[in-house]
């Protein structure tokens, strides 16, 4: 579970889009300017932490971002139709739908299990 110092650099993170991320722009970005005024390295802790347990990983340079979410593509034995007959008349179409939106995992909850 994260603590309140790793859910703000988790949700900083978040809306980075994958980029890797210096931890100065973290410690001045993530927790605000009043907390960055008191502590200027209250994020340290917090991402050697994260990067521990396995959600943040890090560059050459010392930037960091969250750590990709294993996406594994399902099977099509695991696939389920609302119904059958839904499934039948999708078949009988002609078109294809592979490329269908799937409900993957909630990436917060992800991150909240390692």
């Amino acid at each position: 579970m994260m603590d309140a110092d790793e859910r703000e650099i988790f949700y900083y993170l978040r809306g980075e889009g994958g980029q890797f991320v210096p931890g100065t722009s973290i410690t001045r970005h993530a927790g605000g300017k009043h907390k960055f005024r008191e502590s200027p390295d209250w994020a340290r802790q917090a991402l050697l932490r994260m990067i521990e347990r396995g959600i943040l990983e890090t560059d050459t340079t010392g930037g960091y971002r969250l750590k990709p979410i294993p996406r594994q593509e399902a099977a099509e034995d695991s696939k389920k139709w609302v119904s059958p007959q839904i499934a039948e008349l999708l078949r009988k179409s002609g078109k294809k739908f592979e490329n269908v939106i799937r409900r993957d995992i909630d990436d917060e909850a992800y991150y909240d299990s390692l």
